[in-house]
């Protein structure tokens, strides 16, 4: 006489239209020997947004040639004519003013694209006015207050 009693065997498993989403679910799928279909999407878990600024195709069409303003050659002059009135050396005036000996060169050449704080650092340093209307007159001393 044989057994024939009914067995149910009950798998869970995800409603339609849910995907799963954690390796240890997909794992699971692929040993019961579920198809499993994986999909690597582009841009995927990153901050990126592919979205072009409005003005894209002005900057294209773009033909004005855009350049920083260089120090004035005089104000260059200014600057090797008190250094050496003084008796320095680039170095000493660099060092002087806290900066590298190539800013001061920069600066000399007229290379380099004018800071105010360090030119106001050579002006106190070489006691010349190297901005405004009265450029080369000798710096005026700082007022006291009383």
């Amino acid at each position: 006489m044989s057994d024939w009693n009914s067995v149910t065997i009950i798998h869970k498993r995800l409603p339609k239209g849910t995907t799963a989403k954690s390796k240890q679910v997909v794992n699971a799928a692929q040993r019961t020997g579920v198809a499993v279909h994986t999909q690597l999407k582009y841009g995927a878990a990153t901050n990126k947004h592919p979205v072009t600024p409005l003005n894209t195709a002005k900057l294209d069409h773009e033909t004005e040639e855009l350049k920083h303003e260089k120090l004035p050659l005089d104000i260059g002059k200014l600057i090797q004519q008190g250094r050496n009135g003084l008796g320095m050396t680039q170095k000493d005036l660099a060092a002087k003013i806290c900066e590298k000996p190539k800013i001061v060169n920069e600066y000399e050449n007229g290379k380099a694209i004018p800071n105010q704080q360090i030119l106001a650092k050579i002006e106190k340093a070489i006691g010349i006015k190297l901005r405004g209307k009265d450029k080369g007159q000798p710096l005026a001393p700082p007022f006291k207050k009383k």
